[in-house]
């Protein structure tokens, strides 16, 4: 556990001094820049938007939650912080392993005491920006169930307006287990990004056909 976090907090550093204008949070920013980071009690939902691999890589619930809970810890170590970031990697392994939308409700429900009884055009003319896990990753979840594709997931999602990066990195990395990437989309996606990011998500996806971990 040690080394993981070890390794986890370095490479973060690594890659994100690298990108200073990314538009982090204060809390995070600082960390980054530290010299000795720890955690700092946050339930922002960070915690969540950047999970998505942990749903991948292991190949049992246990693991999967424990490792996005060790993810979680290395800066929001708040249990909202935590449970947010489980919840989201739990959705994401139950949607690469063929779970049904009804399924994932039910699991997310019971297991993470998240009210999921609603649908995003119910919240859509009330729903303000708001960065804490709480009240981001069950939106998130819902506008997954809401959708009927990986593109209208992300639709869904921007719609519900607020925080709509997190809200569709959250939601799209579920949409992705459960639907798969159109070609079209990804290609477009990848055209974004520098060489040495694209490098990091070529490695994940050989570690994914490979059943490897990354780190």
């Amino acid at each position: 556990e040690y080394g993981f976090k070890t390794t986890l907090c370095s490479l973060m550093r690594e890659i994100g001094r690298k990108y200073p204008d990314a538009g982090y949070g204060g809390e995070f920013f600082a960390w980054l820049q530290s010299d000795t980071p720890h955690p700092y009690g946050s339930y922002g939902n960070g915690s969540a938007m950047r999970v998505a691999s942990a749903g991948w890589l292991y190949e049992d619930m246990f693991t999967t939650r424990y490792m996005a809970r060790l993810t979680s810890d290395v800066t929001h170590n708040h249990i909202e912080g935590i449970k947010g970031a489980e919840a989201t990697a739990a959705a994401i392994f139950l949607a690469r392993n063929g779970a049904s939308k009804q399924e994932i409700r039910e699991y997310i429900e019971k297991e993470f005491s998240y009210n999921l009884n609603f649908t995003c055009d119910e919240i859509r003319p009330t729903y303000y920006f708001n960065e804490t896990c709480m009240d981001t990753v069950p939106q998130a979840i819902v506008a997954f169930l809401d959708g009927e594709s990986f593109e209208d997931v992300i639709r869904t999602g921007v719609s519900i307006g607020g925080d709509t990066d997190t809200l569709c990195a959250i939601a799209g990395s579920i949409a992705e287990a459960y639907y798969g990437i159109p070609e079209d989309i990804g290609n477009t996606a990848k055209s974004f990004l520098t060489v040495d990011l694209l490098e990091i998500v070529e490695k994940f996806y050989k570690a994914i056909a490979k059943k490897e971990t990354c780190i």
